[in-house]
């Protein structure tokens, strides 16, 4: 099996978008392809996801309400074959922990820029921005890693 794991900072944004994202793929085109996301820090840890996440989401027919932030452990690093950082912060955080098969999330669709913290970018228009950058980069993602 393969697997992936979307990395953030608190897991309550941005990576649970991607792993929605990723599980509707890996559904709809039945794939065996293992989807997690987690954080590196710790401060959400047992948390939903943000109501402007699951609502961005459920826009676009992905539930991540029931998805629970999680910090990354040193399991993860050895357990993901991909392992990808939604940012440079997170990219750096990551590589200092050892993390090997590491990828930034941006250099499959937006020349590997960050996908920026959505409570910083604009309102809800920020959400529905970085839900648009996930999507892209997911699915190219899931194009060139996994041959879709």
């Amino acid at each position: 099996m393969k697997s992936v794991l979307f990395v953030c900072l608190g897991n309550i944004c941005r990576s649970p978008l991607a792993e929605g994202i990723a599980r509707d793929i890996v559904q709809r085109k039945k794939l065996d392809v293992e989807v997690d996301s987690c954080g590196t820090g710790d401060w959400h840890i047992g948390e939903h996801p943000c109501e402007n996440s699951v609502k961005v989401a459920k826009m676009h027919g992905i539930d991540i309400s029931m998805l629970v932030s999680r910090q990354i452990t040193r399991n993860d690093l050895e357990h993901f074959e991909m392992i990808v950082a939604l940012d440079s912060k997170n990219y750096d955080d990551l590589k200092r922990m050892g993390a090997k098969n590491l990828y930034k999330l941006g250099d499959f669709g937006y020349d590997g820029v960050d996908v920026p913290d959505p409570y910083f970018f604009n309102g809800f228009k920020g959400f529905e921005k970085v839900y648009e950058m996930i999507h892209v980069c997911v699915n190219n993602l899931f194009e060139i890693k996994f041959g879709l």
